[in-house]
């Protein structure tokens, strides 16, 4: 799935550069020329027209009258008798002369955020828009599966690292095109878990020109959360965040009752884990091709076992039965999941992005997925070829988490770490300060 351009370079709304007289023009000179004809025709007519025809005169005495001069251009005539002439128009007023030239208008930061993960390379480009907002301005997403093979050698291979180098100069090229303000590219599970991790992102360095920094699992759970501050509506008391990845997967517990809420959501988590399973190590250890409900069963399994050694598992434990706590998924797995509930013929963000889900719809598009063999998976548009032997790892995950903390409500959100990268940079660089259009 690629990500979708929001609008930039749309043009802006305005006013047409031709004049009413410009457009006018050829026209009106027609129309006055007939004028006098038609003032001709009039008194000829009979006793019956003559109010008509008085009218019509009326109307046409405060307009000038134009004719042909002896070279043929166009003229006013001379005043009729006994009519005062127009006034003259008034002279223009000087304007005043400017020193130097008119300053240009102050173009807006860019900021960038890069996401190199286990199984996708993810960039995004954005400028400052309404305080805690910004308009992506270039995107670009590739499933690169960076990680295959990772779990079972403990090195990245060669095809992944070749496949990861051409995302990434694709990138390189994208925010060398640009004059970028501040820029965060960060790499996760599988250069962290790999032997060999270092030493990719030298090569990363000499052949794309970007250097990427591999961040811990702590901040990426942080980051996670950022991005997804604005699905967290006012009167939620409790959220379980949790970021399927591919090679690790991400949990936050964000309690929202103690104090007062602060516009930084990443500041109520009350407790997190990352787990060293994620959608690609799952399913090459389980298959991901044929998978019968018992190994669907045994994914579930090992990730619930991995759960039960979380020690801060319980520490929302007085907010689950409330209406207003629920869980909120960022990843390829949920995304997915509502893509197909929704039966789109493609893929679209702005109708995934933020959707809430009841317990029975996740039920039902888990059953309906394990239903399907390979090929069928590979059909659908919202699963494709790529993510046809990985999104029942991800509904496995899915599950596991779901036995932990039941909920009656998921969202949905098609945004993460890129989104809370460029949040951060930009409430630290004070893009949202003076803007002028930044205060909420």
């Amino acid at each position: 799935m690629e990500d979708h351009d929001t609008g930039a370079g749309a043009s802006a709304v305005g006013m047409s550069g031709t004049s009413p007289a410009e457009t006018a023009g050829p026209s009106a000179g027609r129309f006055s020329r007939h004028a006098g004809a038609h003032a001709r025709h009039a008194d000829n007519l009979g006793e019956n027209q003559k109010g008509k025809t008085r009218k019509r005169r009326k109307r046409r005495r405060g307009r000038k009258v134009f004719a042909r001069d002896e070279n043929g251009a166009i003229a006013p005539s001379a005043p009729s008798a006994g009519r005062a002439p127009d006034p003259a128009p008034p002279s223009p007023q000087p304007r005043p002369v400017q020193n130097g030239p008119r300053p240009p208008q102050q173009e807006l930061p860019v900021f960038a955020a890069l996401d190199l993960g286990t199984n996708n390379c993810r960039l995004l480009v954005a400028v400052p828009g309404r305080h805690g907002q910004f308009r992506v301005i270039d995107a670009f997403s590739r499933i690169v599966r960076l990680g295959e093979g990772l779990s079972a050698s403990g090195r990245l291979g060669q095809a992944a690292m070749d496949r990861a180098v051409e995302a990434l100069k694709v990138c390189g090229e994208k925010l060398r095109n640009r004059k970028i303000r501040k820029a965060r590219l960060i790499a996760t599970e599988a250069c962290r878990a790999a032997e060999n991790g270092v030493e990719f992102l030298d090569r990363v360095e000499r052949e794309a020109g970007l250097k990427l920094e591999i961040i811990d699992r702590q901040t990426e759970a942080r980051l996670a959360v950022s991005g997804c501050g604005s699905l967290v509506e006012r009167d939620t008391r409790g959220v379980v965040l949790f970021d399927i990845g591919g090679g690790s997967s991400e949990i936050a517990l964000i309690d929202l009752t103690r104090g007062h809420r602060s516009p930084r959501l990443a500041n109520h988590i009350v407790s997190w884990t990352s787990l060293p399973v994620g959608v690609v190590s799952l399913a090459e250890r389980f298959g991901g091709r044929t998978v019968t409900r018992e190994t669907f069963r045994a994914m579930v399994d090992d990730v619930a076992v991995r759960l039960k050694a979380f020690d801060g598992r319980d520490r929302l434990a007085h907010v689950l039965a409330s209406p207003q706590f629920h869980l909120l998924g960022t990843s390829g797995t949920v995304t997915t999941l509502a893509g197909v509930h929704l039966d789109l013929e493609r893929y679209d963000r702005r109708r995934v992005d933020g959707l809430w889900m009841d317990r029975t719809s996740v039920d039902r598009m888990i059953e309906r997925l394990i239903g399907w063999d390979f090929q069928q998976r590979v059909a659908n548009p919202c699963i494709g070829a790529d993510r046809a032997d990985l999104v029942l790892a991800g509904c496995a995950i899915l599950e596991a988490i779901r036995g932990v903390w039941p909920s009656e409500r998921l969202r949905v959100a098609d945004r993460g770490l890129r989104e809370g990268i460029l949040s951060e940079l930009m409430a630290d660089d004070g893009a949202w300060r003076h803007d002028g259009r930044g205060r909420s």
